[in-house]
């Protein structure tokens, strides 16, 4: 046998024998670090984050950055609580699996079954509507229906408000055909969970994945934290200045099923070795929170969210749907599963790929700047991948002053035109009154000191002064402002000329779709 014969044996040979992953590229803790340190000084408008990498099953990195606060100098390290938010969304799919696991419930149950009270837009879909529907966002219904319920904090709104507003709701599509994300299907969620195990949602998951886990900090309820030190605070950029706002409060029980997790990347990583050892853990893997078939069913794309049979050579992107929990995408010859959370102030990132056994957690307490969350985790996934690497950062900055460049110019715009407030001058006597939406209540329209002004009764922050804009069109400035939450309010009128109801929405284009001011119905029901 020739030599070059035995040369490709030997090599064929040790192909099959050294598994795959050993091949992955990847980067070294040290280069992680010079990865984060670069971000922080790009985008400058961050106060802390942290950081975990597990390659091929271990973990090789772990650590925090910054500081907790602007107004601290404490570190961020390893056992940091940030607050986690849609990748709640993994947990309550995982509880799910649990019980299904368990036999106390079938993915294909339909909610009624478990929930009487439970409405929709239409019979047909109340009566066929299940668990699956519940956690795939191909429910008909719009971006973000219902989060005006939540956002801001501090409205009154219980789970039973949630169950009763979706058949007041217009669907945008027909039932199970398209994508569209929504957070208060997860509530209805968190809800099964609590009645099927006869738990509160935060118990269940406590019992049930935190503790067996050993995630000794991680909690669903502010309330669990056990010690209320070494918790990030929520920050974003004012006026070019880096500011602590108000940790953003999802609520607790059921209202913290689609993002009112607190977790540190310390515990995270003990969730995402469970997830790449499908659903075991402890010593020998002996121990097993969900099934393998579980996972396997959480893994798998049930909503359609894109797809291209001729992808670019640059970035093989092949699809990309929704499972239980999980966004799940083809790249490059990889099944990427991930996803990502944002809270005001905080933003959060994830990424597993089975097939190399890895995965990439990023946390941090600043927006937009930790905006930089998304490019560290891109960067340690096409390294693994086989991407050729592409400056995100560079590319997340330059986009990032675009869009605020971008909203000023348009808020700027809106503000310039829209000066007039006073209910005299503007004779606006006939604007006053109480308007109500079936599902979200009432709001006022109010003679305050002379200036006209609007007010929610059940979300106290979604208040502020009134601009004529346009005739019988008003731009309100909010008295909220941790996120970009300004609205136009229109007058609608009737055939006598009086105006009878408002139709709302958001000023920034870039204002976030949980103020979906766009459902809102606001009839007028007294002067």
């Amino acid at each position: 046998m020739k030599a070059s014969h035995k040369a490709i044996i030997i090599l064929a040979i040790f192909f099959l024998i050294i598994p795959f992953s050993s091949f992955a590229r990847g980067f070294t803790s040290s280069e992680i670090d010079e990865l984060v340190h670069q971000s922080m000084e790009m985008m400058p408008d961050q106060a802390g984050l942290a950081v975990a990498v597990i390659e091929d099953g271990k973990i090789i990195h772990s650590k925090g950055y910054g500081t907790l606060s602007v107004e601290s100098t404490q570190k961020v390290d390893e056992h940091t609580l940030f607050q986690i938010a849609s990748n709640t969304k993994s947990f309550t799919a995982a509880a799910l699996a649990i019980l299904v696991d368990q036999g106390k419930l079938n993915w294909n149950d339909k909610v009624i079954k478990h929930i009487p009270e439970f409405t929709m837009y239409n019979d047909y879909v109340r009566e066929n509507f299940t668990i699956i529907d519940l956690l795939t966002h191909r429910s008909g219904l719009g971006l973000g229906a219902g989060d005006l319920m939540f956002y801001p904090p501090g409205s009154d709104f219980t789970i039973n408000d949630v169950l009763s507003s979706f058949q007041y709701f217009k669907p945008v599509s027909d039932f199970r055909t398209k994508y569209d994300y929504d957070n208060s299907l997860y509530l209805v969620a968190g809800e099964i969970i609590s009645r099927v195990s006869k738990q509160s949602y935060d118990e269940f998951l406590q019992q049930n994945i935190f503790d067996p886990l050993q995630m000794d900090r991680t909690t669903a309820a502010f309330k669990g934290i056990k010690s209320k030190t070494n918790i990030a605070d929520a920050h974003i950029t004012e006026k070019g200045q880096l500011k602590k706002i108000p940790r953003y409060s999802k609520g607790e029980g059921a209202l913290a099923a689609s993002g009112g997790i607190y977790s540190s990347i310390h515990d995270m990583s003990q969730w995402f070795l469970l997830q790449l050892n499908q659903g075991k853990y402890g010593p020998e893997l002996k121990q097993q929170i969900f099934s393998p078939n579980r996972q396997a069913e959480m893994w798998k794309p049930y909503t359609v969210i894109g797809f291209e049979p001729r992808p670019r050579p640059a970035y093989k992107w092949h699809f990309g749907g929704y499972g239980l929990g999980w966004f799940i995408s083809h790249i490059h010859d990889y099944s990427i599963i991930s996803h990502t959370g944002e809270l005001p102030g905080m933003l959060s990132s994830m990424i597993i790929i089975p097939e190399i056994n890895s995965a990439v957690i990023v946390l941090t307490n600043s927006s937009p700047g930790g905006d930089s969350y998304n490019t560290i985790s891109s960067a340690i996934r096409d390294e693994w991948i086989g991407r050729n690497r592409w400056d995100y950062l560079t590319n997340t900055k330059e986009q990032l002053g675009w869009r605020i460049d971008a909203e000023e110019r348009a808020l700027k715009e809106v503000w310039d035109k829209a000066k007039i407030s006073s209910v005299t001058k503007l004779k606006a006597q006939e604007y006053l009154g109480t308007y109500q939406d079936k599902w979200f209540g009432n709001i006022s329209i109010e003679n305050r000191s002379g200036k006209l002004w609007l007010q929610s009764e059940r979300s106290p922050q979604l208040n502020g002064e009134m601009f004529q804009y346009e005739e019988d069109v008003f731009a309100v400035k909010m008295s909220y402002t941790d996120m970009p939450s300004d609205a136009f309010v229109t007058f609608e009128r009737n055939e006598q000329g009086i105006p009878f109801e408002i139709k709302m929405k958001g000023i920034s284009p870039y204002i976030d779709f949980s103020f979906d001011y766009q459902d809102l119905e606001l009839i007028k029901v007294s002067p």
